[in-house]
């Protein structure tokens, strides 16, 4: 299964990423973040899960068919349901399929 370091090392290996100081990760691409650790609210103050990785997804449709597609992967929560992102359990995920969505995240902010 994933973590945070394969994180880092899948974003650091595509062209143009830069990692923003952050006590989790926080990868952007042209200014642009498309993979980063979640900022778990729900204990009344913040706290940045490693975890867990928010990904940008492109629209509504893809982040739709990840959401409902693979609930054991992907979830949401109010605060994110008007943007193009879900939020991804690492430890759930195979390195492979990481490989696949954090490249598509990075690519589709390129194109964005």
């Amino acid at each position: 299964m994933a973590d945070e370091h394969d994180v880092r090392r899948l974003a650091l290996a595509l062209d143009g990423v830069e990692e923003n100081p952050s006590d989790g990760f926080d990868f952007r691409v042209r200014g642009r973040g498309f993979v980063w650790s979640y900022p778990d609210r729900s204990g009344g103050r913040r706290v940045l899960r490693t975890d867990v990785a928010v990904l940008f997804v492109g629209d509504e449709a893809e982040r739709q068919a990840l959401l409902l597609g693979e609930p054991e992967l992907f979830f949401s929560t109010p605060a994110y349901e008007r943007f193009p992102l879900v939020m991804l359990r690492l430890g759930k995920v195979d390195v492979a399929r990481l490989t696949e969505l954090v490249t598509d995240a990075w690519r589709m902010r390129l194109e964005d």
